[in-house]
This record gives structure tokens, sequence and C-alpha cells, in this order.
């Protein structure tokens, strides 16, 4: 949960904060490796398959097309389109968003992307009045989770955090006290 430069606005007492989809750099990181990857099996096996040196600055490859080239160019064929998959949810920016708590209007909005179609953008919207308390989750150990919940009434807790890494600890205290304080709600889990 990023806060935007000036998340609290005195004129219309709104605080907003961004939500990284899959624009994170680790995405971009692992979609060139896979990209590089996948086009590399592919152009192994389809270069035992030709017997031409597809592969710049490689020699001829002692591989037979039967069985490794046959193999090299499935992995290739499956890296490729794994590939192409990362970079069409990179481009839509899958799962970004905001989170937005507007005093004025009464209201929190939460928004995010999601794959074309009918539904792609998901927007709910909810009465600030049900917002009861703020809670933190920490939890430690293999699998550690830090996160932050909206606890409304008569509903189950709304996730306000990203996925992926957990923020750290020093972070997620000063976002739930900035939110429990602007919604002038308890905070729970601290």
């Amino acid at each position: 949960m990023t806060a935007t430069n000036n998340p609290v606005s005195t004129q219309t007492r709104t605080l907003t904060y961004t939500i990284t989809g899959a624009r994170r750099p680790s995405n971009f990181v692992f979609a060139a490796i896979t990209a590089i990857g996948g086009v590399g099996f592919l152009l192994a096996g389809l270069s035992s398959y030709t017997a031409m040196d597809l592969l710049p600055g490689i020699e001829q490859p002692l591989v037979n097309f039967v069985p490794q080239g046959l193999a090299l160019s499935f992995y290739g064929v499956a890296g490729t389109l794994l590939d192409f998959y990362l970079w069409f949810a990179i481009a839509i920016d899958y799962g970004g968003g905001f989170n937005e708590f507007d005093l004025d209007k009464g209201q929190l909005r939460m928004v995010r992307k999601g794959m074309p179609g009918r539904n792609r953008t998901i927007d709910l919207a909810f009465p600030l009045a049900e917002v009861q308390a703020v809670r933190a989750e920490i939890r430690n150990g293999i699998n550690p989770r830090r996160s932050l919940y909206l606890r409304l009434k008569g509903r189950k807790d709304l996730p306000l955090t990203e996925v992926g890494q957990p923020m750290p600890l020093s972070e997620l205290e000063d976002k739930a006290a900035e939110l429990a304080k602007f919604l002038a709600v308890p905070l729970e889990g601290i």
C-alpha cells in the first residue's frame, strides 16, 4: 500500500493509496529471463531440426532432433507462451488499482484491474459508517504476513495491502496509525 505524494487533501478530505499490480520490478525481471530462456530453448530445438545455426555465437549443436531437440522445442514453446502471458499481465497492470477513503462522500472505494472481459474492473464501494476498526495482522515465521484489514459491520474483513512481499513493520504501523486516525476508528493488532 503506497500513499500518493499528498495523501490527505484538506479541501476534499480524501485519503488515497495506490496498489501496485503486475507492474512490479520483480515481474519485469522474471518476464525478461523467461523470454531469454524460452527463445533460447526454441532456437536450440529448431537448430537441431533444420541443421542450421540459429543461435548466434554458438557452434552447430550436436543434438539429435529426436528426442533432445523435440524436448528443447517443447520447453521453448512453453517458455515463450508463459512469457507472452507475463508481458500481457504487465501491460494491463493486472491487480493494480487504488483504495480511496472520502470523508466528504462518506465512502470507501476499492478499485482493482482484472483480465479483459465483461467484468474487467472491480469497483467496490462501502459506507465509511460501516468501518469499525483498522486491523493489522503480523505473523512471522517461514511464511510471514504483514497486512492491513478494515473491519466492517456484518462483513468479512477487507484486505487493504498489496499481495507480494510483506511490507516492513514500521511502514505497516505508520499506515495503520494514519488510516485509523483519518477514519477516527480504533486500531487493532499492534
